[in-house]
């Protein structure tokens, strides 16, 4: 069983088809055996994720900071909240914690995640996967983007190789079970 930590919208303004999506990836998660990292709120994607993952039967581990505890209605339900004083803690703690990490749709906080562990992984500071999920082309203009910024040279091309591109549930949660090691 990995811990997978799941980054997504918490915003409870987004179309509820995203957060359809991020009710499937918990249940998903717990459908295989994994267990959850999330950021600690109930609301939005985050709380579809946390909520369908419980659903399901997998544990699930929270982190949020201290300042929106009330701002995103931290989930006490999580089998263990913790608490940080600030987002770059919180961040450090959920990159501890996870074995793998998957990116839903989501906005500024979400993509910060994201380019967090793909750049820390691309430094060869972990080896552990990280999947963005693309349903619906929701992130084909940034990774249009960042393939321009390869052919610039100002991304690698094995650091824009190693990450994962899934356009399905089923497909990134594969990307997680055939990772031969998750080492960090």
């Amino acid at each position: 069983m990995a811990a997978i930590c799941v980054f997504c919208a918490s915003s409870g303004t987004v179309d509820p088809r995203w957060t359809g999506l991020a009710a499937e990836v918990g249940l998903a998660l717990a459908a295989r055996g994994h267990s959850l990292v999330s950021g600690g709120g109930q609301v939005g994607m985050m709380g579809a994720v946390c909520r369908g993952a419980r659903a399901g039967g997998a544990p699930t581990f929270g982190v949020i900071p201290e300042a929106l505890m009330a701002l995103e209605v931290a989930d006490r339900d999580s089998d263990d909240l913790v608490v940080t004083r600030d987002m770059a803690e919180r961040k450090t703690v959920m990159m501890d914690k996870a074995d793998g990490f998957l990116v839903l749709p989501g906005g500024i906080g979400t993509l910060d995640e994201l380019f967090e562990v793909w750049t820390t992984a691309a430094l060869g500071m972990h080896r552990k996967p990280v999947v963005l999920l693309n349903v619906d082309d929701f992130y084909t203009g940034l990774l249009q983007w960042l393939k321009q910024l390869a052919l610039a040279g100002f991304v690698r091309p094995p650091a824009l190789d190693m990450l994962v591109i899934a356009d399905s549930v089923a497909v990134a949660l594969d990307a997680f079970e055939q990772e031969p090691d998750w080492t960090t």
